[in-house]
């Protein structure tokens, strides 16, 4: 199968358009438009739905450029393969972080892997679903927390420390904790990736084991920042990585309570696909990961 046109295919569907493909690879859009017929016929399927005013990827277009982006970034790399400048790494990265690792940690130090690595283009995902690393052609994601995915390979990275923080307003409000039985008197910001599902408690740790007290909760939420603003606005207390509040904390926007009843630290894994051959830009970015959070989690 032609690459030049997996090429093309893959610059269509990600810009929805035709004309805005061609300008950006120097090509007429009769052009563009006939390649893409004739992958369409070759494969006997259509790709691309196309209207008057818009171009959809179909189903079957998007299961075939997640296998197209695979095989072009492979041929990249072969043609990478005996070069051993960092530069002459090239081609395109799938990646997967949570929100807060992302904006407070990596995405500041980015610079340095893109000014080490300029042929690499990156694709960022912040969110806190757990995406599909396989079936959303992720090159490799960042996790925090234990793991539920099986048939992957797992590189531990290190572990996040958590604190309880509360707003200097809820403290007003409702008092300081001091002990556990004082909770009985507080709520919590609940946070659940998946809303509806079990209830929850104050998570900590006694005699080496996590343990976990049940507490009435006013809001919950599914993403991290919704979490800590809703904390910030006084609704209850939070338990989170200490690495996203120390700011708010020095400047007191936050107090930290209860410090001999954290919860566990939380696990932060890198996870890729089980693969013979590794592709040397994966590999690359995955060390340089490895290195920005082993400088973060030993402070």
């Amino acid at each position: 199968m032609d690459l030049d046109a997996l090429r093309i295919y893959l610059l269509v569907a990600e810009a929805a358009s035709f004309t805005r493909a061609a300008e950006r690879l120097g090509l007429t859009r009769a052009r563009v438009s006939t390649v893409v017929q004739q992958l369409e016929a070759e494969l006997g399927t259509r790709l691309l739905q196309r209207t008057t005013r818009s171009v959809r990827v179909t189903p079957d277009g998007q299961l075939f450029a997640e296998r197209a982006q695979a095989l072009v970034g492979d041929a990249d790399e072969l043609q990478a393969l005996f070069q051993r400048q960092p530069a002459a790494l090239r081609g395109r990265l799938r990646v997967d972080m949570p929100g807060q690792l992302s904006s407070q940690v990596l995405v500041p130090r980015l610079p340095e892997f893109v000014a080490a690595h300029p042929q690499i283009e990156i694709e960022l995902s912040s969110t806190d679903r757990r995406v599909d690393l396989v079936h959303e052609g992720f090159d490799c994601v960042i996790r925090a927390g234990a793991l539920r995915e099986s048939g992957l390979v797992a590189r531990p990275l290190g572990e996040l420390v958590q604190i309880n923080v509360a707003s200097p307003a809820y403290l007003a409000a409702f008092g300081t904790p001091r002990s556990l039985e004082d909770l009985a008197h507080h709520r919590l910001v609940r946070y659940s990736s998946t809303l509806g599902g079990a209830a929850t408690g104050w998570e900590y740790v006694e005699g080496g084991e996590q343990r976990m007290l049940p507490m009435a909760a006013v809001l919950t939420v599914n993403n991290t920042f919704a979490y800590e603003s809703a904390c910030l606005a006084g609704l209850g207390l939070i338990q989170a990585p200490a690495l996203g509040l120390r700011g708010m904390i020095e400047a007191g926007r936050l107090v930290e309570v209860l410090p001999d009843l954290r919860p566990e630290p939380l696990p932060v894994t890198l996870l890729y696909a089980h693969r013979r051959q590794v592709a040397r830009r994966v590999q690359a970015f995955m060390d340089w990961v490895a290195g920005v959070m082993e400088e973060v989690l030993a402070r």
